[in-house]
């Protein structure tokens, strides 16, 4: 009998937390979507474009229309966005700086 008491807490116990992950939200409507497309077109972002740079262009405009969003001067403070470019080059070292430096 114990063991059953024991199964019976232990699957309640399992089972209440799958409420926590449901999505409370609804999902976005067409004009929602439409909206948001218009937002990132107006930040830079063309759909139409075959870019090679297809993730950076998008997450560069979303940051951007991020960034316009986050004028309150509340929050936390706004990440940079990374510019694509140029690799940047690399300090240069003095040979007491090198990681071999006394082998």
């Amino acid at each position: 009998m114990k063991s059953l008491v024991y199964a019976v807490v232990a699957a309640s116990a399992l089972t209440a937390s799958f409420g926590a992950f449901a999505q409370s939200s609804q999902p976005l409507t067409r004009a929602q979507v439409r909206a948001e497309l218009v937002q990132l077109e107006k930040a830079g972002y063309q759909p139409g474009l075959s870019s090679p740079y297809y993730p950076e262009d998008i997450q560069a405009a979303q940051a951007r229309v991020q960034g316009a969003a986050d004028t309150s001067g509340y929050g936390a403070q706004a990440v940079p966005v990374a510019h694509v470019g140029a690799p940047a080059a690399a300090a240069p070292r003095s040979p007491r700086e090198s990681i071999y430096f006394g082998q």
